[in-house]
């Protein structure tokens, strides 16, 4: 079973201060944040915090710079300005990687995974860097080097059966549902036992019934797991479902930003993104 004490200590921690009145200091902060390609301003001064045991969700329409703004916090871009911090740690201009490895971790809106593996190769290739992977080890099959292997399995295992995907561990992962494939792209974040999840457009091809599945597990993984999820989606059902708190950008720009019921009411989101008769 992978180790979750740590999380879930800072959910506790996170409920206790909510429950005393107290606002839970910030998990991920994103200030000012630019990202400019050439003459093009594709995100301008988006700024949010994402607190502990909260699923913060971003909507607008399609090129509103959303996507942009998730490379930026991860890693995949470097942003022209602005600030991003893990609690006191700066990660903008951090390599991606880096940026996985202190616990923030990303889907994608296309599926990536690595199709010609089986689905728990993709999950043992995801503890790559927790396996004991020196050349001497291996060699050797040290007594730290089988533990390791044995533990990379059992979590794997445990991700398969949380997922549902037990049954389809030795099928290529190319070769699953597109369901399922959703499914195993977040195992796979998962199964590093990130602190922040980032999720663009999981319900993505999804049909409704794997659409309210979907939703169930994310609520379970923020509030079991005790993972803070930062939310791309266009199904406004799910959005507003699941959320505490949403921002709205047009244009690279934050035009709106707060609780779900108010975001439905805002006359500035219902023009430019839900709609208006």
């Amino acid at each position: 079973m992978p180790n979750t004490h740590t999380a879930l200590a800072a959910t506790k921690a996170a409920q206790s201060a909510s429950a005393a009145g107290a606002q839970p200091k910030p998990l991920l902060t994103v200030r000012d944040l630019s990202m400019r390609f050439g003459g093009l301003l594709a995100v301008d001064k988006v700024g949010f915090d994402l607190l502990p045991h909260q699923v913060f969700g971003i909507i607008g329409p399609n090129g509103a710079g959303k996507t942009t703004v998730f490379n930026c916090i991860s890693g995949f871009y470097r942003p022209t300005e602005g600030k991003v911090y893990l609690e006191d740690k700066a990660l903008h201009g951090m390599p991606s990687h880096r940026i996985a490895q202190l616990g923030v971790v990303r889907t994608f809106q296309n599926v990536r995974l690595f199709k010609q593996l089986t689905v728990l190769e993709n999950l043992l290739v995801a503890q790559h860097e927790r396996i004991n992977t020196s050349l001497v080890a291996g060699l050797l099959k040290s007594a730290s080097y089988k533990r390791s292997e044995e533990q990379a399995l059992e979590n794997a295992v445990h991700w398969l059966d949380y997922m549902q995907l037990r049954e389809y561990a030795n099928r290529e992962a190319g070769n699953l549902a597109y369901g399922h494939q959703r499914r195993l792209e977040i195992a796979r974040c998962m199964i590093t036992e990130p602190r922040v999840l980032m999720l663009d457009e999981p319900a993505a091809g999804l049909n409704p019934r794997e659409k309210v599945a979907l939703k169930e597990l994310i609520h379970e993984l923020c509030h079991e797991k005790g993972v803070a999820i930062l939310l791309i989606e266009h199904d406004m059902s799910l959005v507003m479902g699941i959320c505490d708190e949403i921002l709205v950008m047009e244009y690279g720009k934050p035009i709106a930003q707060g609780l779900p019921q108010d975001i439905q009411k805002d006359p500035r989101v219902i023009k430019a993104y839900l709609g208006e008769e």
